[in-house]
């Protein structure tokens, strides 16, 4: 008994008029909304001025701490003893100097106790600026 009948069946189609249809619209709508600079419309004479004298890099102090605990200030080796010890340390490193940047330079893997303490010790000192130096990933690589 044969139900279905002897019909062939077509392949089904993908109609892309209304794919085009709906491309063709959102390309009008892109051309309509789109601005374009109209600079070689304008003929420009850009005023001049007589640039201050570069300002001159603030005094840097850099701080390295190791994995071990060991710390290094400004390529002296020491062990840390309290955070006044290296506050001492630290202003005696940025006398005659305004505004100078404490530099830490930690290893990756010092304990973030050890980056907080030299931190602290800044503090102490008196030094506001501080920064962290790092290298990219890329390098790693």
């Amino acid at each position: 008994m044969n139900l279905r009948g002897t019909r062939s069946r077509e392949d089904p189609e993908i109609n892309f008029i209304p794919l085009i249809d709906v491309l063709l619209v959102i390309l009008i709508f892109l051309m309509v909304t789109t601005t374009y600079q109209r600079i070689s419309e304008l003929q420009i004479t850009l005023p001049e001025a007589d640039a201050d004298t570069a300002r001159q890099r603030p005094r840097e102090i850099n701080v390295g701490v190791d994995a071990q605990g060991r710390y290094v200030l400004d390529k002296a080796v020491f062990t840390f003893t309290t955070a006044n010890a290296l506050a001492e340390m630290l202003r005696k490193a940025a006398v005659d100097a305004k505004d100078p940047v404490v530099i830490i330079n930690a290893d990756a893997q010092a304990t973030h106790q050890s980056v907080v303490r030299i931190m602290e010790a800044a503090r102490i000192a008196g030094l506001l600026h501080i920064t962290f130096a790092t290298q990219s990933s890329a390098a790693g690589k």
